[in-house]
């Protein structure tokens, strides 16, 4: 039998080959930036702690919070807004953290770590309840962890933040250029259909704990279309009406059953 040592360099050579070889040009050269890259990648992945990628969500948040208007605390949207998550800023073991961007657009979004914005735009054309139901889409994501795993693909795959890995994964070393395109990157999200139904389910059962008409999450899609169409941020990027609809009314039918 081999010693153990020996066996584990030749299983990291039988993994470095094909990579290696994956990284050659057409005419056989090897391609060394390429290879490079790998090897970064690899290095992030060892480093890049859930913690990390949290703060990389907050510090981008804050230079988000900076290039925004952000409404004052005396606002007719932030007080709604307040009222509207008493209670929630703790909701589901999660640290919650929520303000209003002043701008015509409907959108809203959410990060790793417990940003949640509201655009007061979406709060013009929906009801409290509507507005809530949103609301608990984005809390969704966090607490699934949604928002979590496409940070830190983004971290990892982009070669913007290559620097993050040569440095052990210290988010410190991020630029205010680089944290602003994370931010950037969850305010344009493009999350799986799965993750996107199951969003919308959370919201359901989250709406329904607070005593809230579920049907709302209904409706709120409905406010969309009927306003913006498929133009909007939160519907270009989800599923079809059609299928979160039924997906929506299949989440609240078990609701009913689970009484």
């Amino acid at each position: 039998m081999q010693p153990r040592k020996h066996r584990i360099w030749q299983l990291a050579a039988a993994i470095a080959l094909p990579l290696a070889l994956s990284h050659c040009t057409a005419d056989g050269k090897f391609n060394t930036e390429a290879a490079i890259g790998i090897g970064m990648g690899a290095l992030q992945a060892g480093t890049l702690s859930e913690d990390q990628v949290k703060q990389a969500a907050s510090l981008s948040a804050q230079e988000m919070d900076s290039k925004s208007t952000v409404a004052s605390a005396n606002s007719p949207y932030t007080q709604r807004l307040q009222r509207l998550t008493s209670g929630l800023a703790s909701a589901s073991g999660l640290n919650l953290n929520f303000k209003v961007y002043e701008t015509r657009e409907l959108n809203a979004f959410a990060m790793a770590d417990g940003t949640v914005r509201v655009y007061s735009g979406l709060m013009d054309v929906m009801p409290d309840d509507q507005i809530l139901a949103v609301i608990g889409h984005e809390i969704g994501h966090v607490k699934l962890k949604h928002s979590y795993k496409q940070l830190k693909e983004t971290l990892l795959t982009d070669t913007a933040f290559k620097a993050v890995g040569s440095v052990g994964g210290n988010i410190g070393a991020l630029t205010q250029g680089e944290l602003g395109k994370l931010a950037e990157s969850a305010i344009n999200a493009r999350f799986s259909q799965k993750d996107e139904l199951e969003a919308d389910a959370f919201s359901v059962r989250t709406l329904a704990k607070m005593g809230k008409n579920p049907i709302a999450m209904r409706n709120a899609i409905l406010t969309l279309k009927q306003h913006v169409g498929d133009n909007s941020s939160f519907l270009s990027s989800h599923p079809s009406n059609d299928a979160r609809i039924a997906n929506i009314d299949e989440a609240i039918r078990k609701l009913g059953a689970a009484k």
